[in-house]
């Protein structure tokens, strides 16, 4: 039996549909993706409505009527530090509501019953690791824990607020923000295997901020594929940061990757 070329092409074009319609799903069993702590926590802390009373990624603002501040705290800039002085106390929120301590004393509770929100408690509701996930998250976004002060990797902390870099590879860079088109579907962090993928030295890292792209990936038609089609563009910083700038970011992003950050204790 003898195609026709009409048929040939038909039949390329139907084979080519299919596989890109099962491409996210072979994505999915073929590459190794990013499963990070913070960034699991994060989405789930969407699914359980964090989010709405905490604000959108949990950055506070949400009037709350009757209470001290007049609005539900965030996770950010440090505000975790005037509830919860150990994750203990972060584990406690979550799951009952409350730290045991607070929960016992009389006038917290009275304050808590004058205010119109309220924290809910998720115990029944999530497992223990899907609340060491959201531990994970809250302390990525509770702005507490930075370079040592007046370092290079200090500068490019403050650098990078200023750029907003975290709005795409995620507080503390733990990743996961969707890209639609790109490779694995998200936006890669500086941590784990992605980071050691897409960074093999210092001048990648460097031309990464600089020039939004390495000569490695260019350098591959496979790599060039993804990333022009990839929704969301590493942009070029060197049209706003100087080399020097551009090394102390640099320099941020290496203290992140280290992921030092993840052991430490909250600062009391």
């Amino acid at each position: 039996m003898r195609f026709s070329r009409l048929s040939l092409i038909l039949l390329t074009l139907l084979v080519a549909q299919n596989v890109w319609w099962l491409y996210p799903r072979l994505r999915g069993l073929v590459l190794q993706s990013q499963q990070d702590p913070a960034a699991r926590g994060r989405l789930l802390a969407a699914q359980l409505g964090c989010f709405g009373c905490h604000g959108p990624d949990g950055v506070g603002g949400v009037p709350n009527p009757g209470s001290r501040w007049q609005t539900v705290p965030g996770f950010g800039e440090q505000t975790l530090m005037m509830y919860a002085h150990s994750d203990d106390e972060v584990r406690e929120y979550i799951v009952d509501g409350a730290p045991a301590a607070r929960r016992g004393d009389e006038s917290y509770r009275e304050a808590m019953r004058a205010q119109a929100l309220q924290m809910p408690a998720y115990r029944g509701f999530v497992s223990a690791a899907e609340v060491e996930d959201l531990v994970a998250y809250i302390r990525a976004a509770s702005g507490m824990f930075t370079p040592p002060e007046g370092s290079a990797a200090a500068r490019g902390a403050q650098l990078a607020r200023d750029y907003g870099c975290a709005h795409c590879h995620g507080e503390m860079g733990i990743g996961g923000r969707p890209n639609p088109g790109s490779l694995k579907g998200y936006v890669p962090g500086f941590v784990g295997h992605d980071f050691a993928d897409l960074v093999r030295d210092d001048a990648e890292l460097r031309d990464w901020i600089g020039k939004g792209t390495i000569a490695r990936l260019q350098e591959s038609a496979v790599a060039r594929f993804f990333l022009e089609r990839q929704r969301l563009q590493m942009p070029a910083f060197d049209r706003f940061a100087s080399a020097e700038e551009i090394a102390d970011l640099a320099a941020y992003v290496r203290w992140l990757s280290q992921e030092t950050w993840r052991t430490q204790p909250l600062p009391n």
